[in-house]
């Protein structure tokens, strides 16, 4: 019982750290931001035109946020950022805990962006036993070994664990036990990563195939 107690501790604590982390971050440079734009709006005179000089601040503290983070998004992908970031993530993990983290955002956000070059569809896989249907990614066409034991053509499945799809477990499936949704990878990401609260879900996950 202690034991289950500590591992959904830990669990929780990586889940929610990269979010605390990710938003301490954001207040800190908010408020960075809002002690320098403050003192520019009101040396503009732009409170001659705004009833709240703090609002407006905000405003454009928002958009300077938001150019940045497209600005690091834009280096991101040139050859040039990419060293740099390179060297920056290389940094990290040589730091405890931090490089934790660090890597987990990362994994998350590689597997929510570069969705479509990792998997080709979501499908329904019969699993954990019989009657109970798990959202799996296809991931490509299982070994020759694998067609020959199950009889029949096979995929390799990705079953993502919720709401941390960076992780998971891979089965390999024959085709005719492979039930296709109509459901972009994106969204059946995204349907991992929220644990369905609040989805506005797909009429094929309402409708599971039906006992043969």
């Amino acid at each position: 019982m202690t034991s289950r107690i500590k591992n959904s501790f830990v669990a929780g604590l990586v889940l929610i750290a990269p979010l605390a982390v990710t938003l301490y971050i954001l207040q800190l440079l908010t408020n960075w931001l809002l002690t320098v734009v403050d003192p520019v709006v009101a040396w503009l005179g732009l409170t001659q035109t705004t009833a709240n000089n703090h609002l407006l601040a905000q405003a454009l503290t928002t958009g300077l946020i938001v150019s940045g983070i497209v600005l690091v998004g834009y280096l991101a992908q040139r050859q040039a950022g990419q060293r740099m970031f390179g060297n920056m993530g290389r940094i990290i993990d040589f730091v405890p805990l931090v490089n934790v983290i660090y890597g987990s955002v990362r994994q998350v956000a590689n597997s929510l962006v570069d969705h479509q070059s990792r998997y080709e569809s979501v499908v329904l896989v019969e699993y954990p036993r019989e009657g109970v249907y798990s959202i799996g990614l296809v991931t490509g066409e299982a070994p020759p070994a694998a067609d020959s034991l199950a009889g029949d053509d096979a995929v390799n499945v990705f079953l993502p664990n919720s709401p941390n799809p960076t992780a998971g477990r891979l089965v390999v499936v024959p085709d005719d036990q492979v039930h296709e949704i109509d459901m972009s990878v994106r969204a059946g990401l995204r349907l991992v990563v929220t644990t369905g609260i609040g989805e506005d879900h797909s009429p094929a996950l309402r409708e599971l195939p039906a006992d043969d």
